[in-house]
């Protein structure tokens, strides 16, 4: 996977991740809130209708009052209070009803066929004793029950609330009851709006989610566009300053070559000319000149040696870091004429040839530039062995410089230094004042 994918990935999959899990929170707090509204919903609308059928209770109860307590228990009495009870309606499906002791309907003004007959072991649709559960609550309990029962209305058998009462002077079981179909209603529009207002909180998280995820999905292809520009700039820079080092190491060896080399072997082709005529013709000092000639090809022999050991160390293959170092520090102070002290405690060889060719490179870089800025007059190198890392010290007394303009110096010196040490995850540190430059590399290693 590309690095963008990857930075998107890890932006995005967290936030999806989080949204998914609000809304399975949402979810299961919403099934709860729906029960809990549901069963206040229906707990409240069977209060109100309990406490409506106890009116009606009353109401029923004062419209007989005065047989029921004008202690008459014969028959004319009782079919008396019957038809008053027949006729009090309330509503399109609102009747009383009136059941024995024993189960035995007496007056059911809504299905006449029931009257007379016993009805003690009747069932609903459910199998439930609904006379006997009557007489029981009227009896020893609150009075009210829940059964299926056919609606006169609409002829359907739909749930039902009654409550009942005992007329113990007579032996009634009085009673009425309401529909409660419209609790049912009544909660599933409650289910229904909860239901709704969750769907609509999921989308709205939703949606936000799906903007933040663009958002950050935008932001990343933006970043990563940026990048990835300031990348190419900054790769288009390198390849610059590597185009540079090869010309400019081209002109140098070039520059070399012309000016020395070249110069000293036509210089040598001409004497080996002239040394030439002149033993032809006799003259005594040609062989003097051939001497002579010889002399200053073993100077360019030398000189070309030089200008291979600057691009190449052949000790550093054959011998090692140490003598190689010995050499260039033996030809550095040759040339210049600046004391150079070196001193070292490592073994041989390192884990990593390529190591010794960076502290190389790097004692080389830095001699060089003590040579054309410095003016200093002794130089001392350090190779030491610091626990698991190789610690260079490279310090000299010369005019010292300003550290915090290295980077933006167009010299290259100490930055090809900086860059070969972090190729190999060290660390480099520069400081300088006028009478003291100092530079420390740290490299870590691993023997073999």
């Amino acid at each position: 996977m590309q690095l963008k994918y990857k930075i998107v990935t890890l932006s995005v999959l967290p936030l999806i991740v989080s949204v998914l899990f609000i809304c399975v929170l949402v979810f299961a707090q919403s099934q709860k809130l729906e029960e809990e509204q549901a069963k206040l919903i229906e707990s409240s609308i069977l209060a109100a209708k309990q406490a409506e059928l106890k009116n009606y209770i009353e109401l029923a109860s004062s419209l007989i009052a005065p047989l029921y307590d004008s202690g008459k228990n014969d028959e004319a009495t009782k079919n008396q209070a019957l038809d008053i009870l027949a006729r009090a309606n309330f509503g399109v499906d609102g009747y009383f009803f009136v059941y024995t002791r024993e189960g035995k309907n007496l007056m059911h003004p809504r299905q006449s066929s029931l009257v007379g007959k016993d009805l003690l072991g009747m069932t609903d649709k459910n199998g439930f004793p609904v006379i006997r559960a009557l007489l029981e609550s009227a009896q020893h309990g609150d009075g009210f029950q829940r059964y299926a029962w056919e609606k006169p209305s609409t002829g359907q058998v739909t749930e039902k609330l009654s409550y009942v009462v005992m007329l113990d002077q007579w032996g009634w079981m009085l009673g009425t009851g309401i529909y409660i179909d419209d609790v049912e209603v009544a909660t599933k529009k409650s289910r229904e709006e909860v239901a709704s207002g969750v769907l609509t909180t999921v989308l709205a998280i939703s949606s936000f989610a799906l903007i933040a995820v663009l958002v950050v999905f935008a932001g990343g292809l933006m970043l990563n566009f940026t990048e990835h520009r300031l990348a190419d700039r900054k790769l288009c820079a390198l390849n610059q300053r590597i185009v540079n080092l090869q010309e400019e190491e081209r002109s140098r060896v070039s520059r070399e070559l012309h000016d020395g080399i070249s110069q000293q072997l036509v210089s040598i082709k001409f004497q080996f000319e002239l040394a030439c005529l002149e033993l032809q013709n006799g003259q005594g000092n040609g062989l003097e000149n051939l001497r002579s000639g010889t002399a200053r090809l073993g100077d360019a022999i030398g000189e070309i040696r030089r200008i291979s050991h600057d691009l190449r160390p052949s000790l550093l293959d054959t011998l090692g870091l140490s003598p190689a170092i010995d050499q260039l520090v033996a030809e550095f102070e040759q040339r210049t004429g600046i004391l150079t002290h070196y001193e070292r405690s490592i073994g041989e060889p390192l884990g990593d040839k390529n190591i010794s060719v960076t502290l190389f490179r790097v004692i080389q870089e830095a001699l060089a530039n003590i040579e054309r800025h410095s003016r200093a007059s002794i130089v001392i190198i350090s190779l030491l062995d610091a626990k698991g890392a190789i610690a260079l010290r490279i310090e000299d007394n010369g005019v010292g410089f300003d550290p915090g303009l290295m980077d933006k110096s167009q010299g290259i010196g100490l930055r090809n230094i900086r860059e070969r040490v972090d190729h190999h995850l060290g660390s480099f540190t520069v400081s300088s004042s006028p009478g003291s430059t100092e530079i420390i590399v740290e490299i870590p290693i691993q023997r073999a």
